[in-house]
């Protein structure tokens, strides 16, 4: 991870940094980056402090932070757990009077998850007055893009697309996890530079019988027969019906834009991780029409509506929806 993948950031030298977000995995890339564009090696032990929030005290947060640089052109003080010191009044001061001017030669960088419900001012004012990037937990939706982009950054390696997505059903959003995973499977190919869906299972990684991934594909491709076969092992491996019914709303709704707008069209409305959907969705588009799609949602809020309010099987609710939709599919 370098600056470069933050705007923000780029090209930032000096000053106050604050990121926060429940990305912690992120979060501490952006740290070791900040430290690295700042720091000499050779000076690395006089200039390098890092501290949390939960443990510093007021006055000595103030010392380091006025601490000048030693025989280098920049001192970092890093402060993770800001959250630590929002309940002292002193510290508050300290923290808000040194991002809005910071000494020459400091990078003060701040790291903080924001509580939840916390009504708390400085938290707004450290993201005014510092150079801020928030960085949000990664969605499972988001998940399979982050691993083709780090796969390349890190390692120069290409990841079939099947062999990211399983890997995201079968690890969730842990971006920790996942990156060791990379790290294994780019020792495992070594020279082949490629990472397949059957590296992925040759390399030891436990994947689920029936990847969520896979199953939208067999929906959006209107192979509505098998998805109601897999329907099941799905459901066994704990998916709930909610879940998937999210899923199948947004996958039917990105169909929709690449029928009204193409495929150019969808890549301009998924955000970065996602764009490289827009490939892989052409095909599936073409088997669809615009009233199809519309049927289908509606018929998708009723399933919503049903699985909260019935005491019928998820199972129930969804394999009605698959076969309506087959007879839709059939009769056109």
């Amino acid at each position: 991870m370098t600056l470069e993948a933050f705007p923000r950031l780029r090209g930032k030298r000096g000053g106050a940094f604050y990121i926060h977000g429940e990305d912690h995995f992120r979060k501490e890339e952006v740290i070791r980056a900040l430290v690295e564009a700042h720091i000499d090696p050779a000076t690395r032990d006089f200039n390098l402090d890092q501290l949390r929030g939960t443990e510093v005290d007021p006055q000595d947060l103030a010392s380091v932070l006025a601490t000048p640089p030693m025989m280098a052109e920049w001192r970092v003080v890093v402060l993770r757990e800001v959250e630590g010191l929002s309940g002292s009044k002193n510290a508050r001061e300290e923290l808000l009077r040194v991002a809005a001017n910071p000494p020459p030669g400091l990078a003060f960088v701040m790291s903080c998850t924001v509580p939840k419900g916390s009504t708390a001012k400085l938290y707004a004012e450290l993201a005014r007055a510092s150079h801020s990037v928030e960085l949000k937990a990664m969605s499972e939706a988001d998940v399979p893009g982050w691993i083709l982009e780090r796969a390349e950054a890190a390692h120069g390696i290409e990841v079939d697309v099947d062999a990211a997505r399983a890997l995201g059903a079968a690890i969730g959003s842990n971006l920790g996890v996942l990156a060791r995973e990379l790290d294994k499977l780019a020792a495992f190919v070594g020279d082949r530079r490629r990472v397949t869906i059957e590296d992925v299972h040759a390399a030891g990684t436990k994947l689920p019988e029936q990847d969520r991934w896979d199953w939208f594909d067999l929906v959006g491709a209107r192979e509505f027969e098998d998805a109601r076969g897999s329907l099941g092992t799905l459901l066994a491996q704990g998916e709930s019906g909610v879940a998937l019914v999210i899923g199948l709303a947004t996958h039917l709704l990105r169909l929709g834009i690449t029928v009204e707008q193409g495929p150019r069209g969808l890549e301009d409305a998924l955000p970065p991780h996602q764009k490289w959907l827009a490939r892989k969705m052409k095909d599936q588009a073409r088997k669809w029409t615009m009233p199809e799609i519309d049927t289908a949602l509606a018929g998708l809020l009723d399933v919503d509506r049903l699985l909260k309010a019935s005491p019928h099987t998820d199972e129930h609710f969804l394999e009605v929806w698959l076969l309506s939709q087959r007879v839709v599919a059939e009769a056109a």
